[in-house]
């Protein structure tokens, strides 16, 4: 971190108000050589905590150099591995709570924007959406009406990119976490009105883990990532092993690599996992059954839920 920038920082931090220019200013110094730093991005936290207000323009700004520094302060670029997860919670938790629309908006763009998050993160992001929405207190509000129990169309929007966000279980792979989850905003807010979209997201959310599927190796780990990486770095003409690699990490790929070089892919892999992830199997009935007998009855969600499995076979 420069002097100036920690200078400007601490005169920000002090009086509570960011400036025009001295956001410019925090932009152009944070970014002066096109990384930010881990002094740099505590600084910027510092700011945040003390500013009286937030507009746009600071949040577009706080988001940005937190993200940035979050997914490609370290290799490989477009990760968040455990001790980043660890620093930005304790960044974001520092008094026990999230307390602005800033700070939750950080943490659902890092999950939403990553190769891959550790599941910490997404689960304490989940978290923060539930304390608000069965609370009715936290960042979701954002100063608005505090009616506990009732989902909102911003709180639907921010569990929707999560929920489906790439950095999560898989792209737009919903888990039995996320299921869970929704599950639980919908008991506790059966009776109120809720926003909506809320209706379309619980369906969807619960019917994409039941009849959807998610590769197991969907998401590497750093580790994978960077041998992968240091692999294609390699200039020894070793481009079948290449192939291979990647092939068996990434399955998806493999009709991709079979019609660049000519080959016939072997077997139906991607194709039969997708059709056996369309079916329901013992385990996920009996988990849903579970779910939907908590409460001794079938409510309207859950019929509307049972009818989207049934129409899609």
């Amino acid at each position: 971190m420069t002097i100036q920038f920690s200078q400007l920082a601490a005169k920000v931090a002090e009086d509570g108000v960011v400036t025009p220019s001295e956001l410019a200013d925090l932009r152009q110094l944070g970014w002066g050589d096109g990384k930010i730093y881990r002094e740099e991005a505590e600084a910027i936290f510092a700011i945040n905590n003390t500013l009286k207000s937030r507009d746009s323009e600071w949040v577009d700004f706080f988001v940005e150099a937190i993200s940035e520094f979050v997914l490609n302060g370290s290799e490989p670029r477009g990760m968040c591995d455990d001790d980043e997860a660890k620093w930005l919670i304790g960044q974001l938790d520092h008094d026990g709570k999230l307390d602005s629309m800033a700070e939750l908006e950080v943490l659902v763009r890092i999950v939403e924007k990553a190769r891959n998050v550790p599941e910490m993160l997404k689960h304490y992001a989940l978290r923060q959406v539930e304390q608000a929405v069965l609370t009715g207190t936290g960042p979701t509000r954002c100063g608005g009406d505090l009616s506990a129990c009732h989902i909102s169309a911003a709180e639907c929007r921010i569990v929707r990119r999560l929920v489906f966000a790439s950095g999560g279980h898989g792209p737009a792979a919903v888990s039995r976490h996320d299921a869970e989850f929704l599950f639980r905003l919908k008991d506790e807010t059966l009776q109120e009105e809720n926003a909506p979209q809320w209706d379309d997201l619980f369906v969807d959310g619960v019917a994409n883990y039941l009849k959807g599927f998610a590769l197991t190796n969907a998401q590497l780990d750093h580790a994978r990532v960077k041998e992968l990486e240091a692999f294609i770095a390699d200039n020894k003409p070793r481009v079948g092993r290449l192939v291979g690699a990647m092939a068996r990490e990434l399955p998806q790929v493999h009709n991709h690599f079979g019609k660049v070089f000519g080959k016939k892919p072997e077997g139906a892999n991607y194709a039969e996992a997708a059709a056996a992830g369309n079916l329901v199997d013992d385990n996920e009935q009996a988990w849903l059954e579970k779910m939907i007998d908590a409460d001794g009855e079938v409510d309207d969600l859950e019929r509307a839920l049972l009818a989207r499995i049934i129409e899609e076979g």
